[in-house]
């Protein structure tokens, strides 16, 4: 087996962790492209990673969860519908003991990938300059 902090794609990341924990790591790689198609994956610090006019989010498996990584925006945003899940600025744990709440993670992506959106077009905006 591949030394785990080495890997150059997400295939290769997601066949490193065991049966269950890649079928975990298939749902969220599969609903992140699912829900913006457009993104561009990669691995980033070493974990999965999508990004679409800006990072979107990454994901990891740990010992006892999955970690989604959407950045703080979202954390913040979602608060009341995360309160079941182990949170911090830019993290969300889910129990890998437990279903992964996909229409929750689409619903988190479609948000991140509309805020990115909204940065793009306030950074790419003419300067205006005065007469």
């Amino acid at each position: 087996m591949k030394d785990k902090g080495k890997f150059t794609s997400v295939d290769e990341y997601i066949a490193l962790h065991p049966g269950p924990v890649r079928k975990g790591l298939e749902l969220l790689r599969k609903t992140i492209k699912t829900t913006a198609p457009e993104a561009e994956e990669m691995i980033s610090y070493q974990m999965p990673a999508y990004k679409l006019n800006g990072m979107l989010a990454f994901f990891s498996a740990a010992k006892n969860h999955y970690g989604f990584y959407p950045t703080p925006g979202p954390i913040l945003a979602f608060r009341e519908k995360l309160k079941l899940y182990k949170t911090s600025k830019g993290a969300i744990q889910f129990p890998l003991d437990k279903p992964i709440p996909v229409k929750l993670v689409a619903e988190i992506v479609k948000w991140k990938a509309k805020e990115n959106h909204s940065k793009e077009i306030k950074t790419k905006s003419p300067k205006r300059t005065s007469a």
